[in-house]
């Protein structure tokens, strides 16, 4: 694969005229606009093309347990299932899908015991009621970040201008900031993604009557580790299996993408309800509540090295996927 130049990182002639009339009269706009922008524009942003995202292929930008194929989704179907406890019968609920790639859902060829499914593509109403399974996978780090670095013995929040060429660039604006979830100390320079938009998905995912069970696969941390452990930030793009820090190049055709709070979720979570809210690890979730589907596929394999047993390595061992993701269920 040859490098690439720097029109192939520069923003097209139709983003740009898009951020113009999204911008400010300076020709600015907090980072959080711009990831929207590049992210959600209803034409020109990466989620709303009609185009292959996640997979193992060279055209795709990036993997995801789903990859694994209907393995991923009977184990989510028996965990929830557990989850939801004995003396709720699975037919009842309705196994609801947000943020769902084109392709299909994680239900898609695989066995569960739900009454019925739906799949909520990105921009689409959930419209939640009855009793459901509300699932997501990979959907809270997609949400865009309010970015601020840590300058003067402040917070400044970072932002987006066209420059003179024509071209973007990063910058910080002046005004302090005080926001009560902002570290109360950090070094100068300490950058500080912030996951709003996150907790505000969460919230409008959980609002209304609806009841059953809240299952959000992701990566993040606590607050007090996004506070402390990341001087850099998290946000980070990804393209054609690459991840980088140039976050302003080819906006529109790459992933941008930052780690979620989990403290900030529970809580909301906690607000509108939902009991015992529980962060696993991916690997310590399935373990726990999907034994029993593992021990007997497992079985059913024997000492046969199948496709099944290698989706199972992949998503369970600490190395590849069990520890990198993270797991927040709660019950209404």
């Amino acid at each position: 694969m040859g490098s690439s130049t720097d029109n192939d990182l520069a923003p097209s002639a139709e983003f740009l005229a898009a951020f113009r009339e999204r911008a400010d009269a300076g020709g600015l706009m907090t980072f959080a606009a711009f990831m929207d922008l590049a992210l959600y524009h209803p034409a020109l942003g990466y989620y709303m093309r009609d185009r292959r995202r996640v997979g193992r292929t060279a055209e795709a930008d990036f993997y995801t347990a789903t990859s694994s194929g209907a393995v991923f989704g009977e184990l989510v179907a028996a965990a929830a299932v557990e989850l939801l406890g004995k003396d709720a019968d699975p037919a009842r609920f309705t196994f609801v899908e947000i943020g769902a790639e084109p392709s299909g859902g994680v239900l898609t060829g695989a066995a569960h015991a739900f009454g019925a499914t739906r799949t909520v593509r990105v921009g689409e109403p959930a419209a939640l009621s009855g009793d459901c399974v509300v699932f997501s996978n990979e959907l809270f780090d997609a949400q865009p970040l309010r970015r601020f670095v840590r300058k003067d013995g402040g917070w400044r929040e970072l932002a987006v201008r066209l420059t003179p060429a024509g071209g973007l660039a990063e910058c910080v604006l002046p005004a302090a900031v005080d926001e009560p979830w902002l570290p109360a100390e950090a070094d100068e320079g300490y950058v500080f993604d912030a996951p709003r938009a996150a907790v505000e998905l969460a919230d409008t995912l959980t609002a209304g009557d609806w009841r059953g069970l809240f299952i959000a696969f992701d990566y993040g941390k606590t607050a007090a580790e996004l506070g402390s452990a990341c001087p850099q930030g998290t946000a980070r793009a990804y393209h054609r299996h690459r991840q980088h820090n140039g976050l302003l190049e080819r906006p529109g055709e790459q992933d941008l993408t930052g780690h979620v709070c989990w403290d900030w979720l529970a809580e909301a979570l906690t607000a509108r309800g939902f009991r015992e809210a529980t962060v696993e690890s991916q690997e310590a979730f399935f373990m726990r509540h999907a034994g029993g589907y593992l021990s007997a596929a497992m079985a059913e394999a024997g000492g046969a090295f199948s496709q099944k047993k290698l989706a199972f390595m992949q998503l369970l061992h600490p190395g590849n996927l069990g520890q990198k993701f993270q797991v927040l269920h709660a019950r209404r």
